[in-house]
């Protein structure tokens, strides 16, 4: 196959109000406030849908993400973590 039209076939781009950022941090936590303020100001500026999630709820999330809190993750893959780029998200959102 020519590689060429095989880099063509690259999968349609998901529409803005289609993509999920989710926060994953904890309460008490002055890194996760800061990193709630960005993601919501981008977030909102560009109609993406966000969500927060309780590291103290969620076992999974506690186990996988703890050393690293504030993770933010974009359509569920781990986009960024302690700090967030606010430049670097928007670009992972297409903006």
């Amino acid at each position: 196959m020519n590689p060429l039209r095989r880099a063509s076939r690259k999968a349609p781009p998901v529409e803005r109000a289609e993509r999920l950022v989710t926060l994953v941090g904890r309460p008490g936590c002055h890194l996760c406030d800061e990193a709630r303020r960005v993601v919501s100001e981008v977030c909102g500026e560009l109609g993406v849908r966000w969500e927060e999630k309780d590291i103290e709820r969620d076992a999974e999330l506690h186990r996988r993400y703890w050393e690293q809190i504030p993770v933010v993750l974009v359509d569920g893959e781990q986009h960024d973590f302690l700090r967030v780029d606010e430049r670097r998200l928007r670009r992972a959102l297409g903006a």
